[in-house]
């Protein structure tokens, strides 16, 4: 019975975090590259992983591997859209 109060709670919890995280301004170009690179670096490090017995790991691994590469990805196009808008009188 305490297993299905703690799950419930964790799992309100986190319906409760994802509306809170959906809300506010759309993602910026940093903010996809980041999110983009980790799902895909999670997904081929889970099938990575899975071919050596450990998917998990490889999940791990490959998720911030690829946020990371991601975010280097994202902050170069960023940087180079924040350019393009002063270049024409935005900023």
């Amino acid at each position: 019975m305490k297993l299905r109060r703690v799950l419930g709670l964790g799992l309100a919890a986190m319906m409760l975090g994802g509306v809170i995280g959906c809300s506010g301004e759309p993602l910026t170009t940093r903010e996809k590259g980041t999110l983009l690179g980790g799902a895909v670096g999670a997904g081929g490090g889970a099938l990575v992983g899975a071919a050596v017995g450990h998917p998990g790991a490889g999940a791990a691994i490959g998720g911030l591997g690829g946020a990371a590469a991601g975010y280097a990805i994202g902050n170069h196009e960023q940087n180079e859209q924040n350019q393009g808008y002063y270049n024409q009188g935005y900023y």
